[in-house]
């Protein structure tokens, strides 16, 4: 079994939850586009955090939703004014979903696994506090999860191989100031070979790159059966 097809099953038995606050119901999700395709946002500076916010806020609000979700292979302006993705290849393709929603929201964990490493990419652009967890499942498979955009809080009390169940509590969402200059949300991304990154791994990627990382960070969309 691929670990396409275990994503797409659920993990059988095992079906993961969503990656935040259980209490918010699955019917208060709805979908959104921040691709250049979207001609909605051809006014909106979405590198803006500001800006950003309240497009994500209008969304929310004509669907009565609490949390907007979206982005595996997006292509993107949110990245413009950030030196950090314009260095050589021009780096604009979103390799996760994130989830938007309020500062201070619970994230959990969807499918149980241990610490790997963790760290604050506190640079401008970059994620901020950032989780990475470890999972192996009985079909003999080994995955990571990453975690971005989190609070500085999020990180106390770790260590390497810290042991979270399906459904617990791992972190907080960070404000725009700790989550270096984004609306508040969750990077969610996964992850078949770390490459030896510590705590930290593309979250972008170029149109040049595209065809590993697409293999190597398999939509989350299969994970969640969104």
């Amino acid at each position: 079994m691929s670990v396409e097809d275990l994503f797409a099953d659920g993990f059988g038995k095992n079906k993961p939850v969503l990656p935040l606050d259980g209490a918010i119901p699955f019917e208060k999700y709805c979908p959104i586009d921040l691709s250049v395709e979207n001609k909605k946002l051809e006014n909106v500076a979405l590198s803006n955090p500001e800006a950003c916010q309240r497009y994500i806020d209008a969304v929310l609000k004509r669907n009565n939703a609490q949390v907007a979700y979206g982005g595996y292979l997006e292509k993107r302006n949110l990245y413009a004014n950030s030196g950090r993705f314009s260095e050589g290849e021009v780096r604009d393709i979103h390799l996760g979903v994130d989830f938007w929603c309020e500062a201070g929201t619970k994230v959990v964990v969807p499918f149980g696994g241990m610490v790997h490493s963790f760290k604050n990419n506190a640079d401008k652009g970059n994620y901020g506090p950032t989780i990475i967890l470890e999972h192996h499942l009985p079909q003999g498979v080994v995955f990571y999860s990453l975690y971005g955009h989190l609070s500085v809080e999020s990180l106390s009390g770790l260590f390497k191989g810290k042991p979270f169940a399906k459904g617990e509590v791992l972190a907080y969402l960070g404000t725009t100031d700790i989550n270096v200059n984004y609306a508040p949300h969750l990077h969610f991304q996964l992850i078949l070979d770390l490459q030896g990154c510590q705590g930290d791994y593309p979250g972008v990627c170029s149109a040049e790159k595209i065809a590993f990382y697409q293999k190597n960070c398999p939509d989350p969309a299969l994970f969640f059966q969104l």
